[in-house]
């Protein structure tokens, strides 16, 4: 029984420390555009029945409750938690928030689309909107060589006023996609995420239409990390840590006074 403490307390011990990197993580990421933080989610592992609950006791009677001695705890998943972040103005006309649902979609060097809430967009050497990392949008807009301003509507739709024209030319249209179930989204860096079965087909669609969120110009997404939050669970995980060590240490002492014994 001494043993069987020492793996179940073992068992505690690894679900803290994943925990511990999950908070860490959150909190690296405070500052992160568009960053979505991530919760660990545990499971109790099998349970070994000494005593099936409902046996037979007599031949007339069934025992109320049954003797069952568990084996631990396991992470199932990490997940993330789709929750609004702030939308802080920064004046750059660049700049794009999503205020509600959606993803900006992204286009891969091999041809694949990614998803982002990152919006912090800019302009390559061809004129191409792109991301921080270089990466064009799904699909394409180009702006003109010398576009004295560049809108981008709430919509979507965005438009240059060029020189010697007096009417603002549109360029394109930023759709944004929506999925059934965004935490099935899988994360690859670089504030990208990718489809996978769980998530479920991309629905693309206008910004501000229905379900999907609105774009506000010269503004981005901050991380929805609480800090606060984030350093009442890192307590917690320390103080959960420090009780399933205590166990160890516990059941080591019970072991050495048996041993003692003999």
């Amino acid at each position: 029984m001494t043993e069987r403490a020492l793996w179940v307390a073992k068992t505690g011990l690894d679900a803290q420390q994943t925990r511990m990197a999950v908070i860490a993580n959150n909190l690296a990421n405070v500052n992160t555009t568009g960053f979505k933080k991530d919760r660990a989610m545990f499971d109790d592992l099998m349970y070994q029945n000494i005593r099936q609950v409902g046996g037979q006791t007599t031949q007339n009677t069934q025992s109320p409750t049954g003797t069952s001695l568990g084996t631990g705890v396991r992470t199932v998943s990490t997940e993330k938690v789709h929750t609004q972040g702030n939308v802080q103005q920064t004046g750059n006309a660049l700049d794009v928030a999503i205020n509600g649902r959606g993803f900006l979609q992204i286009l891969m060097p091999n041809g694949d689309t990614n998803y982002t809430r990152d919006g912090s967009l800019k302009l390559d050497s061809t004129g191409q909107l792109v991301t921080s990392s270089g990466l064009t949008l799904n699909p394409p807009i180009t702006v003109p060589q010398g576009a004295l301003s560049i809108t981008i509507g709430s919509d979507g739709t965005v438009s240059a006023l060029l020189p010697g024209s007096a009417t603002p030319q549109q360029l394109g249209q930023i759709e944004t996609a929506d999925f059934i179930n965004p935490t099935g989204l899988e994360a690859v860096g670089d504030n990208l995420y990718r489809e996978s079965a769980s998530s479920g087909p991309p629905i693309a669609g206008t910004p501000g239409d229905g379900e999907f969120g609105s774009l506000n110009q010269g503004s981005l997404e901050t991380s929805n990390v609480n800090v606060v939050e984030e350093l009442v669970n890192m307590i917690e995980a320390q103080r959960a840590y420090e009780m399933n060590s205590k166990a160890i240490s516990t059941a080591d002492q019970m072991l050495s006074f048996v041993t003692q014994q003999l």
